[in-house]
């Protein structure tokens, strides 16, 4: 095919996005729904498998004292944790420090919040050396006395688990429905333009034009409105990303240490939406024109 035929094609290509422009606009609309729901979705089992992976390398714990163990007994509790076989080092986290963490968070009721009115008691920071031995360790610490509880994160990553695993099967679900919703939606919209030039397409094929000739503009009008669709959906996520992020992190201080930064999904999320986008735009016409291509010009027109 020549070059300046090519030329001709594409540019037949955007036209007709132009002339169909109200389905272009409901086929761009629900990709780009899908595209979001898709993105979140895997970007969120993405940061889920990672704060699983950052809590099975992170091997600390935090041993919390009774309230009111005075800071010489808590003191005195360090050998006594040491003793257990599988504590590879062990900090005294005092009372006085824990409150300084919430300094600026607190404003001007730190004051008042000082000696007395200290509601942290004082705590170890423990590193284990077996993690195969976590739950035994924990049991162990447990027996000491005036230990009250102990920061147990094997549950935190049971639960974002049972989450990663909710969020993959909804998504999934929720993908394939609206997938078939926006490759039926791009599919009536290269059929409206097909009938709107079906005159052109049965001359076209009564004078011996090739299936790649009639098909071409087509499928650059439905790779155009997946490529739209990819760009905007990607520009969503990447927009909202960092404030849901930073929202999470308020709930949840580990969310923020532990999870992806916007410097490192946005590329990435660009390229796969761009690319899904291309592709659904593709699939979507070739099964649309797949039925035209099928028939002579005269049998275009009926």
């Amino acid at each position: 095919m020549k070059l300046s035929s090519m030329g001709y094609l594409i540019k037949e290509g955007f036209k007709n996005i132009w002339n169909n422009r109200m389905m272009s606009l409901a086929s761009v609309v629900v990709l780009v729904s899908c595209l979001i729901i898709t993105g979140a979705a895997s970007l969120i089992s993405l940061n889920v498998s990672t704060l699983i992976s950052k809590i099975g390398d992170d091997n600390e714990l935090t041993i919390y004292l009774e309230y009111g163990l005075s800071d010489i007994d808590s003191i005195k509790l360090g050998p006594e944790i040491k003793k257990i076989q599988n504590i590879e080092s062990c900090t005294y986290y005092s009372r006085e420090e824990a409150i300084k963490e919430y300094k600026k968070t607190l404003g001007n009721i730190y004051e008042s919040m000082q000696g007395d009115g200290n509601p942290f008691g004082n705590a170890y920071k423990v590193q284990l050396k077996d993690l195969a031995k976590y739950k035994d360790t924990v049991k162990q610490i447990k027996q000491i006395s005036g230990v009250e509880t102990v920061s147990d994160r094997s549950d935190i990553a049971s639960k974002l688990t049972k989450l990663n695993y909710f969020v993959t099967l909804v998504g999934s679900w929720v993908v394939l429905i609206l997938g078939i919703v926006t490759l039926f939606i791009i599919s009536n919209t290269i059929k409206m333009t097909m009938y709107s030039r079906r005159y052109e397409i049965s001359i076209m094929k009564s004078v011996g034009a090739t299936n790649a000739f009639v098909r071409i503009p087509f499928i650059i009008e439905a790779m155009m409105i997946g490529l739209i669709s990819g760009l905007l959906a990607s520009g969503v996520i990447i927009a909202i990303y960092n404030p849901v992020r930073d929202a999470a992190s308020g709930v949840v201080r580990l969310i923020g240490n532990s999870t992806l930064s916007v410097e490192k999904i946005w590329l990435p999320t660009l390229l796969l939406m761009s690319g899904v986008g291309v592709l659904i735009g593709i699939v979507g016409g070739f099964i649309s024109i797949s039925k035209y291509l099928k028939k002579e010009g005269g049998e275009i027109l009926g």
